[in-house]
């Protein structure tokens, strides 16, 4: 896959900007806080339906606007097809293709990218949330009609919160409480579905994430992914040990679920709070068979980060009938030592087309370095071969 063409208006400090780009590297050379990383936050918004900054949309609509809009052109063998999505401050966002209306879920199926950046170390070192979204987005571009599930999930899971809470502030006991068996079911229904592609994903990215991690840290230090389930007993979300259900078949997992759910009842009601379900889960990374989270070194740490988002786009490039995915690398080459710098050159170099972000163009390694676009306060300065 191929971006030809980026047009943006009132998007973050872009009033109106347009950006060619062509086959291979193009890199983005800008002093920090020019826009630089917002070319790159407006690619991926297509695929992930988000930002990698931010949990909401807002702060992507540019300061005294109503709306952002994200336009790009992307070209998939011969064939182009043009995406346009409306950033909205209130109400629902809005999508076209071709010039047509469609759901706004319909992006993905036709826009896959990876996208590395410094706050991934964050996926590795931070709370479960973080590793909860990096593999959420990534499945959501493995099968889009995942984002339908993900929103109902998270409509059920705020409803059911507040039937709980209702029920603490009126006192109202568990076994007086008929109507949370009905959200209960609902849960389960959409809670398993979600368990069951993310153990599924945690399995199809073991060997790719080895590979990565070997040619990016020079080493094999086994690294490992897991998924830690709340439906087991435990809760991730609190540090608390839970089970790891990876050869469970579906239905095993719902007769977790209800099973923990009926045992969490009286802490949930005391709390206000569901305790049970994918919300509370937590990937575990491991490497030399210790987790990642307070145990990796820092290089380890990078490594690892790097590793997830080279296996992401190994898997894509595996499944997809869309080409490649648009790897994007964004300001992640003053982050590396020169070591790390080279060797991630050597993989992106293998990608249709690679976008990075730099501040400083010596940062990025010669062989990437095929074109370069400055950027500077939210215009696009000029491009130019090099």
């Amino acid at each position: 896959m191929i971006v030809e063409h980026l047009n943006l208006i009132d998007f973050r400090n872009y009033a109106v900007a347009d950006v060619a780009l062509v086959p291979g590297p193009n890199v983005f050379v800008g002093r920090n806080g020019q826009g630089k990383t917002n070319l790159a936050e407006a690619i991926g918004f297509f695929a992930t339906l988000g930002s990698h900054r931010v949990s909401s949309d807002a702060p992507m609509v540019r300061d005294g606007a109503d709306a952002a809009i994200i336009r790009a052109r992307l070209r998939h063998g011969e064939r182009s097809v043009q995406l346009e999505v409306q950033l909205n401050r209130q109400g629902a966002n809005k999508a076209r293709i071709g010039g047509a209306p469609v759901k706004v879920t319909e992006l993905p199926r036709y826009a896959q990218v990876v996208l590395f950046a410094p706050e991934d170390l964050q996926i590795v070192r931070s709370d479960p949330s973080a590793r909860r979204r990096f593999a959420d987005q990534l499945l959501v571009q493995r099968s889009p009609r995942l984002a339908g599930v993900f929103a109902d999930y998270d409509r059920v899971l705020r409803q059911r919160t507040a039937l709980l809470k209702s029920a603490r502030a009126r006192g109202i006991r568990g076994d007086a409480l008929s109507t949370l068996d009905v959200w209960d079911d609902k849960l389960v229904a959409l809670g398993t579905e979600v368990i069951v592609a993310r153990l599924r994903l945690a399995e199809d990215l073991a060997e790719p994430l080895s590979r990565a991690y070997t040619a990016i840290a020079g080493a094999d230090h086994e690294p490992r992914i897991e998924w830690a389930l709340s439906v087991g007993g435990g809760d991730p979300e609190e540090d608390e040990e839970g089970a790891d259900a990876a050869a469970s078949t579906p239905a095993q997992i719902a007769e977790l679920f209800r099973a923990a759910l009926t045992a969490k009842r009286s802490a949930e009601l005391e709390r206000g709070i569901t305790l049970v379900g994918p919300h509370r889960d937590d990937l575990v990374l491991r490497v030399r068979g210790l987790p990642v989270k307070g145990y990796a070194s820092h290089g380890e740490s990078w490594s690892v980060a790097l590793s997830l988002r080279l296996a992401s786009a190994d898997l894509l490039r595996a499944e997809s009938q869309l080409g490649d995915p648009v790897l994007i690398l964004d300001d992640v080459f003053a982050e590396l030592d020169a070591d790390r710098r080279a060797r991630l050159a050597t993989l992106a170099a293998d990608y249709e087309q690679v976008i990075v972000t730099a501040a400083v163009e010596a940062d990025v390694p010669a062989g990437l370095r095929a074109r370069i676009v400055r950027v500077e306060a939210g215009r696009i300065l000029e491009a130019a071969d090099v």
